[in-house]
């Protein structure tokens, strides 16, 4: 039988190597800036083509597209007026834009960078994401409280669902449910991704404001960010899983599945970081710093980089919303990792 002193120790030992393993400095930081430019614009999401390389990134009434690597111009694509969201369906060559003034998500050709199609929506289309079960484009409708299925053989709406509220994003487990964050009930709506109908309304444990939303496929885990709150959910059932305080005006979350890491990006300038020890037991790293403003993120799977949009602002002056002004010419994409790219 193992002696008790040693016992003790051992459990000394584990108790302070995992309390050094939680309080860590993380190895990313921001290695890059990608300066852009153009006029004082507000922007929204950014995605990663993965069939290029490049970074749609949505700015004002365009998309700036820049690669991945060194950030340089590659094109624009404009007159997306109100522009959030932009997907792209595998192994083709075609990426849609929901263009939230319009009413419309556009359809570009990612070689030719054109747009070949414009397709009806409901109202303020905002998220917009590939389904990989139903093989469908999802479009989050901020003013119509509904989502439009487009079928993109036909780059028609194939079907409009209500779900009560207002969708800001959403995700799908692969395996025949969506999941969409609704911003203005505090909850997560199930879809049922065969029928497009409405499974469940799930709460979110009285947090509020749900904004950006991910899953961990693997272990049936969603993570949705509430006003400086991640609310795990288990996504078979809705059962809340944990609570753990995050960053303020946070928009965007990511989950690195290689490294069980959550990411969310805070606007107040910083990434709240959240390793996945186990599907019940989470801890919490120390933030990586970014700039204010930096609010919505995208992940490289393959290089397990960052990808955040801001730009810099005045110090005194406000826009008509009583913000901090936007400075003209400084839109810039941060990228976030452990060594710089070459």
């Amino acid at each position: 039988m193992m002696n008790t002193k040693l016992i003790s120790v051992l459990a000394i030992s584990l108790a302070f190597s995992f309390n050094v393993y939680g309080q860590k400095a993380s190895p990313m930081k921001v290695i890059d800036t990608f300066n852009i430019g153009g006029d004082d614009s507000g922007w929204d999401y950014l995605s990663l083509n993965p069939q290029n390389n490049q970074l749609y990134v949505s700015h004002g009434s365009r998309v700036n597209i820049i690669d991945k690597m060194t950030g340089a111009p590659v094109a624009e694509i404009e007159e997306t007026n109100g522009v959030h969201g932009i997907a792209f369906v595998p192994n083709t060559n075609k990426g849609y834009i929901s263009c939230g003034k319009l009413d419309k998500v556009k359809v570009i050709d990612t070689e030719t960078h054109k747009v070949t199609n414009e397709i009806q929506v409901g109202k303020n289309p905002d998220a917009v994401f590939y389904e990989t079960f139903s093989k469908n484009i999802v479009v989050c409708n901020g003013k119509s409280n509904d989502l439009s299925i487009i079928d993109p053989k036909t780059n028609t709406v194939i079907k409009t669902i209500n779900v009560d509220g207002k969708p800001e994003t959403a995700v799908s487990d692969g395996k025949g449910r969506i999941f969409v964050n609704i911003e203005d009930k505090n909850e997560i709506v199930v879809i049922d991704a065969k029928t497009f109908t409405v499974l469940f309304h799930w709460g979110l444990d009285h947090e509020e404001g749900p904004s950006g939303l991910a899953i961990d496929i693997k272990n049936n885990r969603l993570f949705s960010t509430c006003d400086k709150m991640l609310v795990i959910l288990d996504a078979n059932t809705g059962k809340l899983i944990k609570k753990l305080p995050i960053g303020d005006h946070c928009d965007g979350v990511v989950f690195d599945a290689k490294s069980n890491t959550i990411y969310t990006s805070n606007g107040e300038g910083n990434i709240s970081v959240i390793h996945q020890d186990n599907a019940r037991q989470y801890a919490q790293l120390p933030n990586i710093e970014t700039k204010k403003g930096a609010r919505t993120i995208a992940l490289d799977s393959s290089t397990h980089h960052l990808y955040l949009p801001t730009a810099d602002f005045s110090a005194t002056e406000k826009d008509s919303r009583g913000r901090a002004r936007i400075l003209p010419g400084t839109f810039q994409v941060l990228a976030v990792g452990t060594t710089k790219n070459k």
